[in-house]
């Protein structure tokens, strides 16, 4: 296999897992490539050069790929898998959603504090609601997702939330119609996939109100 070379992927838009076998869009799953030492190396922006090995964005999946000898039978070669390959591949994959949210905060396509989320929400303006998995349920569970399938993103941590919105914790957000919304959708699919209904452990800062 040409780790520097073109890719040669299957015809069509979808990929085989290689942990469960099954064809998906690649919009749900992540790809990988062998990287120049013979290791995995998560590709979240699918630009790295090499032959692509796709893996579900889902935690079991993933977590078999890396526990087994997914990649080497997926690439027909030895491939080795770092140590906290699953906990880059998740870090790689929050910092790409929170930049996605920082890059709209600064087209003015997203907001943060509740009073500000519940007006875009009331005045239906907004597109998604982001609230950090660590936050108080009594005070999220006062504001409701816009319509629509995939409109509520909840795995990023305060702490995640407050970089993409220069803060140190933030714990509502909520975007406007732009182009870069059905990007930050997608993103939050697949970090949710990962990590499933919850955003990590970190706790919430004390004395922080909701930003």
């Amino acid at each position: 296999m040409s780790r520097g070379g073109q890719e040669k992927e299957q015809n069509g838009p979808e990929r085989r897992c290689i942990a469960t076998g099954e064809l998906r869009d690649p919009a749900l799953m992540i790809r990988f490539v062998v990287g120049p030492e013979g290791q995995a190396v998560p590709d979240v922006r699918n630009k790295l050069p090499g032959r692509g090995i796709w893996v579900s964005a889902d935690k079991d999946a993933l977590e078999k790929a890396i526990k087994t000898k997914a990649f080497s039978r997926s690439a027909k070669e030895q491939v080795s898998v770092p140590e906290g390959l699953f906990e880059q591949t998740d870090k790689l994959l929050a910092r790409r959603l929170v930049d996605l949210i920082s890059l709209a905060r600064k087209a003015g396509q997203a907001v943060t504090g509740y009073e500000k989320v519940k007006s875009l929400l009331e005045n239906e303006r907004a597109t998604l609601l982001v609230q950090a998995s660590d936050g108080s349920e009594r005070g999220k569970s006062k504001l409701h997702s816009p319509p629509g399938k995939d409109v509520f993103i909840g795995c990023l941590t305060s702490q995640e939330l407050g970089l993409a919105f220069g803060r140190e914790s933030v714990i509502h957000g909520a975007l406007t119609a732009g182009g870069l919304s059905r990007q930050i959708k997608a993103e939050g699919i697949r970090l949710k996939g990962v990590r499933g209904h919850s955003g990590g452990k970190k706790s919430r800062p004390k004395g922080k109100d909701d930003a």
